[in-house]
């Protein structure tokens, strides 16, 4: 089943991203998304079977980022594609119908495209600015996710939108509410003192709005 809260590790000073998983597992993520950037390919797959080992200790699902043949050495359970990397067909070809495949979208046209190639899940934003991504898309907002939502509906398309771009605990109840059917978190869980309790308490405001969740179709 696709998580409703996606962790995703960033660079941070005097931590590792293993041991930032540990923390976001500790605080109950069971979707851990590994984001590395700027390292070589030796460094990457090497923090990728850390992050396995980690992971598999949790039973949390690792996705890559970006790197489908990382993400085929490891095992990982997935990769998530951005709108630069390489084709989700052809990603498909490569790992086969066992591993997870998500896709990156700013509009209802990049989620209609998406959804034809067979993703399973669909990262849509950002919802606000965020330091975490480079080349950031045009903004959404609230607006933005509904109007895409709206759309979505009105063509039949029940494929699952992870809402992402500096979301906030405060900002679940509202996002929601649009019909998205989860969050991607990175900075707020990254940066919080408490790593665990903040993950914690994204968690269980997520578990409130669950009554959502028949409204799309799942890769089990």
């Amino acid at each position: 089943m696709i998580s409703r809260l996606h962790y995703i590790t960033q660079d941070i000073p005097n931590f590792t991203h293993y041991e930032l998983v540990e923390e976001a597992c500790k605080g109950g993520a069971d979707w851990i998304q590994l984001r590395v950037k700027n390292s070589s390919y030796n460094e990457w797959k090497e923090l990728a079977f850390k992050t396995k080992k980690v992971c598999n200790n949790y039973n949390a699902k690792l996705i890559i980022n970006d790197n489908v043949d990382i993400a085929k050495t490891v095992n990982a359970d997935g990769v998530h594609l951005g709108k630069n990397d390489m084709p989700s067909a052809e990603a498909r070809k490569i790992l086969g119908n066992n591993f997870i495949i998500g896709g990156t979208a700013n509009t209802f046209e990049d989620v209609e495209r998406l959804n034809q190639t067979g993703v399973d899940y669909i990262g849509v934003g950002p919802f606000r600015y965020t330091t975490t991504k480079e080349k950031l898309s045009p903004i959404l907002g609230l607006d933005g996710y509904q109007n895409i939502l709206n759309k979505c509906r009105d063509k039949d398309i029940k494929i699952p939108i992870i809402a992402i771009g500096g979301i906030r605990p405060e900002d679940i109840s509202s996002l929601f509410q649009t019909g998205i059917y989860g969050i991607a978190v990175s900075s707020a869980i990254n940066s919080a003192k408490d790593k665990s309790l903040v993950t914690k308490q994204f968690l269980e405001k997520i578990s409130k709005h669950n009554g959502t969740i028949n409204n799309f179709k799942q890769k089990i």
